[in-house]
């Protein structure tokens, strides 16, 4: 009989067992918030008559460069709820992936976290230059902007377009991402304290997946208040079960798994959950935001199946 050392491994184990379920499961959703995104970008860019350029290539090389497009599939995930039109779902996933390619393009800059590798491939100014991709990277933050003024909505949803950019500029600027890569920065080579952490990864992880998840309450008419708060909530949790895992990652995954160096964050002096709690700790610390998340969900009077699933995967995922 297999022994365990401890609850936590035995809860991730149960999670694993069922992990191949849940990709199937929402394989097609994924699938579906792919091509849905490829579909919307190259349709917008033919809308704006935007001209082929070193530029342009250097933002769809960021863009399309692989990953699992995790908050795209949480617009989905969540409209789904409601019935969402799929125009409205395509708009929301497009602004919000593209904010969320160009904060990778920046993160990866020498001056920033000085990255080689991103999902396995060059990261954009090692395949281009270091201008391209700050400009690539500028370049993708503002069409997210753009997609949402100006991208085909449904009159409902069209009607959400300044509630929408206020929610990406909140989550994306000073009061969100920005800072909490600024503040992840000032504390390299440094010791905070956990609350402090986990505010910074509140910000620089956890604001852009609550906005895609109030992308995809927001552009639906059935939405209530309550139903927002729960999902806040939930949104709240799987963003920090995302970077709680991303630590326990770099410690026991290797480079060719990850897509990007293996211990990295080490090397470069990063407080993380591992680093604070221990690599134990850390688990515990995920297994209590996976049954919050869950406890949000539980909350909402609809079939939320498909955001368990993804649920499950915060504590599974290898990558």
């Amino acid at each position: 009989m297999k022994t365990f050392k401890s609850q936590n491994d035995a809860i991730f184990l149960h999670l694993q067992v069922s992990t191949a379920l849940m990709h199937e499961a929402l394989k097609e959703k994924q699938t579906q918030s792919i091509k849905g995104l490829e579909t919307a970008f190259h349709q917008f860019i033919q809308q704006i008559a935007l001209p082929k350029s070193r530029l342009l290539d250097a933002m769809q090389y960021a863009l399309f460069n692989g990953g699992k497009r995790m908050r795209p599939l949480l617009v989905r995930l969540v409209a789904d709820l409601y019935g969402a039109n799929e125009s409205d779902i395509q708009c929301a996933s497009l602004a919000v992936e593209c904010m969320h390619s160009y904060s990778l393009v920046h993160d990866d800059l020498p001056a920033m976290d000085d990255d080689n590798l991103r999902r396995g491939k060059p990261t954009c100014h090692i395949q281009f230059d270091e201008a391209s991709a700050i400009l690539a990277g500028d370049a993708l933050q503002t069409l997210a902007f753009e997609v949402l003024c100006e991208f085909k909505m449904s009159a409902f949803a069209s009607s959400k377009r300044l509630y929408l950019i206020k929610i990406l500029a909140r989550a994306s600027g000073i009061r969100g991402m920005c800072a909490g890569q600024s503040l992840d920065l000032l504390a390299t080579n440094k010791e905070i304290e956990l609350e402090a952490l986990s505010h910074l990864h509140s910000l620089k992880t956890g604001a852009l997946l609550e906005a895609s998840v109030l992308f995809g309450a927001n552009i639906c008419k059935q939405v209530t208040s309550g139903d927002k708060e729960n999902l806040r909530a939930f949104a709240h949790h799987i963003g920090m079960a995302f970077q709680i895992q991303d630590d326990i990652l770099d410690v026991v995954s290797d480079t060719e798994t990850l897509g990007k160096p293996q211990g990295s964050d080490q090397a470069n002096n990063k407080n993380t959950f591992v680093s604070k709690l221990s690599l134990e700790g850390a688990k515990q610390e995920l297994n209590n935001h996976h049954q919050e998340a869950l406890h949000a969900l539980d909350r909402l009077p609809y079939n939320t199946r498909n955001l368990v699933l993804f649920t499950d995967y915060m504590m599974t995922r290898t990558f």
